[in-house]
């Protein structure tokens, strides 16, 4: 099947013109994923800053807001979770108190250490934000037919799991 040509084609071409012995199918994947995220990120950037957010305190509140009522997680699974350092959520956290996204209630189980958890103005506002950011999402892949979609989510499934589990690959799930 004929196909137009994209920058990584050109790029290949280019490679195989001048290093014939070289095999460059890893760039026709790991290249095309990586300009694919890059050309969408600043989309969905922009709908997380239309709430006042930046990715980071996305990411945050939308892992509290996965979490299910209450909507409370401690520090340490939060950052675990997101794999950022202690110092970078505390940061992100701090942002988000101040914004009166969050709050930091004593711990039920330890008084001793604070919770992390969502107000109502930070639920509404990571599910407005998610919503739309599912439909910036879904018109980024229009150019693919459902089947296309779920073919290409599980073999990027099967490359996620195959890359987690190899002692020399990722060991971030971002």
């Amino acid at each position: 099947m004929a196909h137009a040509a994209d920058h990584i084609d050109r790029l290949q071409a280019q490679w195989a013109r001048e290093l014939p012995d070289l095999d460059t199918c890893g760039m026709e994947v790991l290249g095309r994923a990586r300009r694919i995220v890059l050309r969408s990120r600043p989309s969905i950037e922009a709908v997380f800053a239309k709430h006042g957010l930046d990715a980071g305190e996305f990411d945050v509140l939308s892992t509290l807001r996965r979490s299910g009522p209450p909507y409370a997680l401690r520090p340490t699974e939060l950052y675990r979770s997101l794999m950022i350092s202690s110092g970078g959520l505390t940061d992100r956290l701090n942002r988000l108190a101040k914004a009166g996204m969050i709050i930091r209630p004593a711990s039920p189980d330890d008084g001793r250490s604070l919770l992390v958890q969502l107000t109502d103005k930070g639920r509404t506002t990571v599910e407005t934000a998610f919503r739309e950011d599912m439909a910036v999402e879904a018109a980024m892949l229009a150019p693919l037919d459902a089947a296309e979609r779920r073919l290409l989510a599980d073999l990027l499934r099967k490359l996620a799991l195959g890359m987690e589990a190899s002692p020399d690959g990722p060991n971030a799930d971002g």
